[in-house]
């Protein structure tokens, strides 16, 4: 959800920070710059009940950092349902935390025991140190805030396609 800011980013921000700086993120990763980084597109699925948010989210990481969405959910149940029954479905997946029914929270832990390719992630307007540490602990591979890490998460997803390391550590 937009949270109390109640901040939707503009995806022209975004665009104009991250498109020259897709191959840079890639070289930075560690790869040399004589050879050819493929990416693939991360499949991806989306847990945030706040229909703009979602297709801002959706359009942005489609265009900027080889996302492919595969779906979506407005509740912690309907989130669990999915990425538990479908193992094989999704690389990525990004979780608000105050959902319509539930909360984010418990998608983390549905997702606890999934294989170690699959990347959970937390966007939300309330990444205080003690929600990322929660997150964390529930398994979280990254926690970004809404209204200010929006280039960290597309940095993220950039980093993940290429197969680099992890922009940010849990926790």
């Amino acid at each position: 959800s937009a949270g109390p800011a109640g901040r939707i980013w503009p995806p022209g921000r975004i665009q104009s920070r991250h498109q020259p700086q897709a191959r840079a993120s890639i070289v930075q990763a560690g790869y040399p710059t004589n050879l050819v980084v493929r990416t693939v597109r991360l499949r991806t699925y989306i847990v945030e009940d706040n229909a703009t948010i979602r297709e801002n989210l959706i359009s942005t990481l489609e265009e900027l950092a080889c996302i492919q969405a595969t779906g979506c959910a407005e509740t912690e149940d309907d989130g669990k349902q999915w990425l538990t029954g479908n193992p094989e479905g999704w690389d990525l997946a990004i979780i608000d935390l105050f959902l319509k029914q539930g909360s984010g929270l418990g998608v983390l832990a549905a997702c606890r025991a999934r294989p170690s390719g699959q990347k959970l992630v937390v966007l939300s307007n309330y990444a205080t140190p003690d929600i990322r540490a929660r997150c964390a602990s529930l398994g979280a591979d990254a926690v970004f805030d809404k209204s200010n890490e929006i280039d960290a998460l597309v940095d993220y997803c950039i980093q993940q396609a290429a197969g680099g390391v992890p922009a940010q550590p849990r926790a």
